[in-house]
């Protein structure tokens, strides 16, 4: 859930039983002032009909009065303190239902006489007033809770603008422009506090980016240069013809794994250069031609095997790639069907404009998908055989260029499928 969402809620959480119980409390109160209005009402008009009756029964006269609101006649009961008003039902003609009513009785001494005062007040206007009152209420109210969640959100979304600007900035920033990115100040200071931190932590990546860049450039010279030096050096020993051929095999066994050496450094440093971003996409690639271009550096490699090339190129397969990148994808995975094939084997090609396929025939046992593409992964079946470095760099140049690869095995056949994300789609077909 969204922090501003979830700051909302609890709000309405609050505000709603607020806005309920304000509701309630007003509905209360403006219905008792009406009713503490009627009962004064009443009580004002029984004082009056008392000093009328004193005028008219002051010969001793007995006034009787008998209306739907007022029934005044003398009656043999003593004489109450206080009125007594209450609300009761009672039957209008004119509407021809019964009403509520609000009714004052009060027995008073008129002079040697007690009369009985009844007043009755329909209260339908009354509770159409409430009715009309408590809608209008509940208008104001709904209106006023729209208006209060509309200005918070109004308010949250400038109030976290800052927030979402720097995130926008941290989803969007790449290694090696991470320098241009600075996190401006506001006027709010925890988002201030956030922004100091985000910029040191930026000036640190960078500041490690260009030292793990300069490493990584160093080092591609620095050792690869003793040990061609080295490797020449061996090649010269070989030349000598006074060696044994016991020290001849030791320098051949040294030589060996003085070259693998070199490659697995090459391999190396070619992962750290994409990890670090430091091949630029600068055009785009056709995997179909640079497969082409692979399949004659290998052809004697295939004819020595007598492997059976099929291929289907139906289309391009293009690709903003970097073109070291792309030979280096190429070449691994190519040089992985021919040499762990078998002899008289298939490699079956396949590149269509969104789909990139190497398929090829080996007695090698199927490897877990999930641990085919690490470094150095070894099967579990055969202690000689390694995927080295090749396959998680093929990894690793999909990885950074948006490219999703697969692998399966079916019917004794190994594939590979490279597919295309929607960032690195292209549908122009040659």
């Amino acid at each position: 859930m969204r922090l501003l969402t979830k700051t909302t809620l609890y709000f309405l959480i609050a505000l709603v039983p607020l806005l309920l119980a304000a509701g309630f409390y007003l509905y209360y109160r403006f219905s008792n002032e009406l009713t503490l209005r009627m009962d004064e009402e009443l009580i004002t008009e029984e004082i009056q009909w008392m000093r009328y009756l004193r005028t008219e029964t002051e010969n001793g006269t007995t006034f009787i009065l008998r209306t739907p609101e007022i029934l005044i006649y003398p009656v043999n009961a003593p004489v109450t303190k206080f009125p007594t008003i209450e609300t009761t039902d009672g039957f209008d003609a004119k509407e021809n239902r019964r009403l509520p009513f609000r009714q004052l009785t009060h027995i008073v001494p008129i002079y040697n006489s007690h009369y009985l005062i009844t007043i009755r007040r329909s209260q339908e206007q009354r509770t159409a007033l409430v009715a009309n009152i408590t809608r209008i209420m509940l208008i104001v109210f709904v209106t006023l809770f729209v208006i209060t969640v509309l200005v918070n959100w109004l308010i949250s979304q400038s109030v976290w603008r800052p927030f979402r600007r720097s995130l926008q900035k941290i989803g969007n920033a790449e290694l090696q422009k991470m320098e241009a990115i600075h996190f401006e100040e506001t006027n709010i200071k925890e988002f201030n506090d956030l922004n100091s931190s985000l910029n040191q932590m930026v000036g640190k990546i960078h500041s490690d980016y260009v030292s793990i860049k300069e490493f990584t450039e160093n080092a591609a010279h620095e050792m690869q240069t003793p040990l061609a030096v080295v490797q020449g050096k061996l090649e010269l020993l070989l030349q000598d013809s006074n060696l044994k051929d016991e020290q001849v095999d030791s320098i051949i066994q040294a030589s060996t794994a003085l070259s693998r050496l070199s490659k697995l450094n090459q391999s190396l440093l070619l992962l750290a250069k994409i990890e670090n971003n430091q091949y630029e996409t600068q055009e785009t690639i056709s995997l179909t031609e640079i497969t082409k271009k692979y399949l004659k550096l290998f052809d004697e490699l295939i004819k020595d095997k007598q492997v059976k090339v099929e291929t289907n190129f139906d289309t391009a397969f293009l690709l903003n790639l970097h073109p070291l990148l792309a030979d280096s994808l190429v070449s691994n995975l190519l040089g992985n069907a021919v040499k762990y094939n078998y002899s008289s084997g298939r490699i079956i090609i396949t590149i269509t404009n969104n789909k990139y396929q190497i398929s090829n025939t080996s007695h090698l046992p199927s490897i877990n998908p999930q641990q085919i593409f690490k470094r150095f992964n070894k099967s579990k079946n055969s202690a000689n055989t390694s995927n080295g470095l090749g396959l998680a760099i093929v990894k690793k140049i999909c990885d950074t260029y948006d490219l999703n690869i697969t692998y399966h095995i079916e019917n004794g056949i190994h594939h590979f499928n490279i597919g295309k994300n929607k960032t690195n789609f292209n549908p122009i077909i040659l």
